[in-house]
């Protein structure tokens, strides 16, 4: 089998973790065989990755370097991290090596460049707004690019700021994530889930899965719910599910000096977020900057009618009109009145729903996408030049 080494900073919760962890054991099938190496510790979904006999490395003493001082811990972290991982490349010799997200493309490009034996590709998932607030990292991005066999994006929106940014359009492709739609089968029942927080069977309920990140847009969202309160079904409720980064205590509180916190529930994050979807009646992502998210996806697997900002790839998802909404960002008011016509329209939010989960099924089943990778793969790992536009293909 060929060896494909992923690096990433960590397996915490996230989406371009959850990613893939959906699609790397299935590459077991196409003939490679991943392993990944995550360039600080490595993070609560690790095990899962183990379990399903992807080798989950991580730089040594990662555990107890995290928790000494910054001012010591971090730099012999950072040494201890870029020597394992040069060791490893030249240890396990991977054919190909996969960087995911800034910080780990950064670091382990860098410490790559002194492994011959590879190819390399870099996969960005979000906008690059980040540059912006860090703009070393985005330099030495750019720096970086030319060294790459293969940049793949996940939107149209990713891939047009990577081609701005110098990508040839030969070495730039897009592959949208993949949902294993099996699992959607056992989504508990409806009323079970509500009854666990005491909401009624025939009330109205909003979901927003996202971490509590000032760029997902809660504040907005909170904004756009307290225009309209008065004109919703009496009961309703809005449930956030996501892990706290530092932001809840001031979102909590802005639902009070709105008036809405009773109707506002905090969930933190969860392991049944599926679940929450399967109980909701409208599902929203209200980013002002996005990739492209699974949680839209998600939704709309479960037959919700989405609410998305016209931001990333969002409208690639969810097209407007048809399995739900897209709103400019940052804008409350056009936020709130669709919501507020889904909130009262039973029968557009069924049509919307069964739209949204038929387009899923079409486009966005982890099959296809484990199939994209997999033929990139194979196709970079047997020639040295590589037109991955006529590898990857933009299927939407």
């Amino acid at each position: 089998m060929s060896r494909v080494l992923y690096i990433i900073n960590n397996l915490d919760i996230g989406g371009a973790e959850r990613h893939l962890q959906q699609v790397l054991p299935r590459l077991f099938a196409h003939g490679f065989s991943p392993s990944v190496y995550t360039i600080s510790y490595k993070g609560e979904l690790a095990t899962r990755f183990e379990e399903a006999g992807v080798p989950v490395l991580a730089p040594p003493f990662a555990e107890t370097l995290r928790h000494w001082p910054k001012l010591l811990g971090r730099p012999l972290l950072v040494v201890g991290s870029a020597v394992r991982l040069w060791l490893l490349l030249w240890t396990l010799r991977p054919r190909i090596v996969h960087f995911f997200l800034p910080h780990a493309y950064v670091f382990g490009g860098f410490v790559s460049l002194f492994y011959w034996g590879a190819r390399r590709i870099m996969s960005r998932r979000s906008l690059n707004n980040y540059q912006q607030r860090y703009p070393v990292t985005g330099k030495l991005e750019c720096l970086l690019h030319p060294f790459m066999n293969a940049v793949l994006g996940n939107s149209r929106r990713v891939c047009q700021q990577l081609a701005e940014e110098g990508i040839p359009k030969t070495s730039l492709g897009l592959i949208y994530n993949g949902l294993d739609l099996s699992v959607f089968k056992a989504v508990r029942e409806p009323n079970a889930v509500r009854a666990e927080l005491g909401i009624n069977a025939d009330a109205l309920v909003i979901v927003l899965v996202a971490n509590l990140i000032f760029y997902k847009g809660h504040t907005d969202l909170l904004n756009a719910l307290a225009l309209i309160r008065d004109e919703l079904p009496s009961g309703w409720r809005m449930v956030c599910v996501g892990r706290d980064t530092g932001i809840g205590g001031e979102l909590k509180q802005q639902a009070i000096k709105l008036g809405i916190d009773e109707h506002v529930l905090w969930l933190g994050e969860r392991t049944d977020a599926i679940d929450w979807l399967g109980a909701s009646d409208i599902g929203l992502l209200t980013s002002h900057e996005e990739g492209f998210s699974n949680s839209i996806l998600e939704g709309m697997a479960c037959g919700l009618p989405m609410v998305v900002t016209d931001v990333g790839g969002n409208p690639e998802a969810v097209v407007d009109g048809e399995n739900g909404f897209t709103v400019p960002s940052r804008n409350p008011e056009a936020l709130s009145q669709v919501i507020l016509k889904l909130a009262q329209d039973l029968e557009l939010r069924k049509s919307m729903g069964a739209k949204g989960r038929q387009r899923v099924h079409k486009l966005f089943g982890i099959d296809r996408c484990v199939d994209l990778y997999a033929a990139l793969y194979k196709t970079i790992a047997t020639h040295k030049n590589v037109v991955v536009a006529e590898v990857v293909e933009d299927h939407m």
